[in-house]
């Protein structure tokens, strides 16, 4: 009960900063909020990006949507493995074949069966390049092909990078966006080079232009 306690505060506190730090707003596109179990999946530049999805989320929706995450990163201490299993309730993924011992999909499967939401990056690691997007990893298409009602919804998380930089340990306050997209799924004959292409230039479509609306 304590430590139930203790990660409902934290998760607050945490909350509460990172909507100072960044003032980060949620915009829907052809798509609004919904009770139905869905892949948000998202371009991922920052450590932090599931927590802004996380906290733009209705509440009602947050309580049951599970960041996926590596778990060579959050369980490398006891306050990283607090907050990411107990704070935010993370799918824990070994990213590396060879220590593995579940599979990943399997694990995420046993996620959205439960009743979760998953936050998903298909780029499967930080993009650091001057790309928008690295290629999509093919979990996000197995995932969704083995459970086709699941709705899969682009997420475009905007400015987060410059907020954290690389190497640094202080955050820069600046404006942070969150944008959802149409939800899609996988069609009956789609393959998956052409289904993560498709997916790929959906979550292309709602990053921002100079005006600050998506392309």
């Amino acid at each position: 009960m304590a430590r139930r306690t203790a990660a409902g505060a934290f998760a607050f506190v945490v909350t509460l900063f990172a909507r100072f730090v960044t003032a980060v707003h949620g915009t829907w596109v052809g798509n609004e909020p919904s009770r139905r179990r869905r892949i948000y999946f998202a371009n991922h530049a920052s450590h932090g990006d599931f927590i802004l999805i996380w906290i733009v989320l209705p509440p009602r929706l947050r309580r049951k949507t599970r960041p996926v995450a590596g778990s060579d990163y959050w369980l490398k201490s006891p306050l990283k493995r607090f907050i990411g299993r107990d704070v935010f309730n993370a799918v824990l993924i070994d990213r590396n074949r060879e220590t593995r011992t579940g599979d990943p999909i399997a694990i995420m499967q046993d996620a959205v069966d439960r009743g979760a939401s998953l936050i998903l990056f298909p780029e499967g690691t930080r993009n650091e390049t001057e790309e928008p997007l690295l290629p999509f990893k093919a979990g996000l298409y197995h995932l969704a092909r083995s459970r086709p009602q699941i709705e899969l919804v682009p997420v475009w998380i905007d400015n987060l990078n410059r907020v954290m930089p690389k190497g640094e340990f202080i955050p820069v306050p600046l404006m942070c966006s969150v944008t959802f997209g149409p939800a899609l799924q996988v069609a009956d004959a789609e393959g998956a080079d052409a289904f993560l292409d498709r997916a790929r230039s959906a979550l292309l479509a709602l990053r921002p232009t100079r005006n600050g609306s998506p392309a």
